[in-house]
């Protein structure tokens, strides 16, 4: 009986370690995702390759450190910056919570917009029913174990679609591997924008947060931490490199990417009708794990500040949604409120990432653990050249 129930704990354990994983990556997969990296691959095309793999190099320094201080130390971000210094926890959640709440909204748009190429329906009817879906799948009776399972499953599907439209376009893989080390061209902007849509804002502590509700924390746990955090750059990595051959392949065989809704023609060119349902659907499961990862995450930045908000939390994770659909449904596409989310995401991951490595640097908060130096300046870099290109892109 020992054994099984071992055995059963630790099948447990590591179903959450890889549902963290899929939920960070799902959570950066979403349909300001698929827009980014179909506008700047139409401008670098091949090049493109090399942001995606700068970008990766700076992802990993971020989660990894992020990842494996949160759960050595046994404490969410907000909690742990809170006591680097007192109130620093306070203003994190704030940014966190507008940022996820206004990048959610742009989900349920998303949701909606996918249900109307897959089924006809209105924007708004499709980002009611996508909202109402959301709702049924946080009240399971398992949240933590449905948000595992949902999470993977949505994942391989949107690879997996995506990867058929690519092999249709005929993509210059050749090329795009060549340009991948030794670009034509670069943008820093192109690489600002991709890092903060892949680990900015909530998104760099989804996964974390996760791990610390399935009680993974600890010296004990850094191999799995550090595996999951990995694991979930490379999911969204391969998504976006996928997204990125799909897209070239199409631009280098004569397809113009529309203004308004980019990804969607390079599908519908590589597929027709039945790429622009693939579409539709990449986009709606892209954007419903997008809902589930900014809802979950947002509400566990202010679960911990008070008993009450913890017991709630499933009250408080519907109120997210529900708020979300509604302003989305009376205003419509919030493209301001994305604009302003974009600006502050950008901005928390240097500043929290600064944060979670002077609390590493504390014994007492860290239980005894200390940080790696080459792990400390890993986080350094990406600190400073996240912050000043943040800085710059304000000018």
């Amino acid at each position: 009986m020992k054994g099984s129930g071992s055995r059963r704990l630790s099948l447990s354990a590591g179903g959450a370690v890889v549902g963290a994983a899929f939920l960070m990556a799902n959570s950066s997969i979403g349909p300001g995702f698929l827009t980014q990296t179909t506008v700047f691959t139409a401008q670098l095309l091949t090049s493109f390759g090399f942001v995606i793999l700068v970008s990766v190099l700076l992802d990993i320094g971020a989660q990894l450190n992020t990842w494996r201080i949160l759960t050595v130390s046994g404490q969410r971000a907000q909690d742990l910056a809170n006591q680097v210094f007192p109130g620093l926890g306070y203003l994190l959640c704030l940014l966190v919570v507008l940022g996820g709440f206004a990048f959610n909204i742009g989900n349920i748009a998303g949701c909606g917009l996918g249900m109307n190429v897959l089924f006809g329906l209105s924007f708004r009817t499709g980002a009611a029913l996508s909202g109402a879906l959301a709702l049924l799948l946080f009240w399971s009776k398992e949240i933590g174990r449905m948000l595992d399972n949902l999470t993977k499953v949505l994942g391989v599907l949107k690879i997996g679609l995506t990867f058929f439209v690519a092999c249709a376009v005929h993509p210059p893989l050749g090329q795009a591997l060549a340009h991948t080390f030794v670009p034509s061209k670069v943008s820093a902007q192109a690489i600002v924008t991709i890092v903060g849509g892949t680990v900015g804002g909530y998104i760099t502590f989804s996964g974390a947060h996760r791990l610390l509700d399935a009680g993974i924390s600890g010296r004990d746990n850094i191999k799995r931490v550090n595996a999951s955090a990995v694991s979930g750059i490379l999911i969204s990595t391969l998504m976006r490199f996928v997204l990125f051959l799909a897209v070239v392949g199409a631009i280098v065989h004569g397809a113009v990417p529309d203004k308004d809704n980019p990804a969607a023609s390079v599908f519908a060119y590589g597929a027709g009708a039945v790429g622009l349902h693939i579409f539709g659907l990449v986009l709606w499961s892209a954007a419903l794990s997008s809902v589930m990862g900014a809802s979950y995450t947002a509400v566990s930045f202010f679960k911990t500040f008070h008993p009450v908000l913890a017991k709630y939390e499933k009250a408080w994770i519907t109120l997210f949604i529900v708020v979300s659909t509604l302003i989305f449904m009376v205003v419509g596409k919030p493209r301001e409120l994305l604009l302003l989310a974009g600006l502050v995401n950008g901005f928390i991951l240097p500043f929290a990432l600064a944060v979670l490595l002077v609390g590493a640097t504390r014994p007492a908060l860290m239980q005894g653990y200390r940080h790696p130096l080459w792990m400390q300046a890993a986080g350094w870099i990406v600190v400073l050249v996240m912050g000043g290109m943040s800085i710059a892109s304000l000018f």
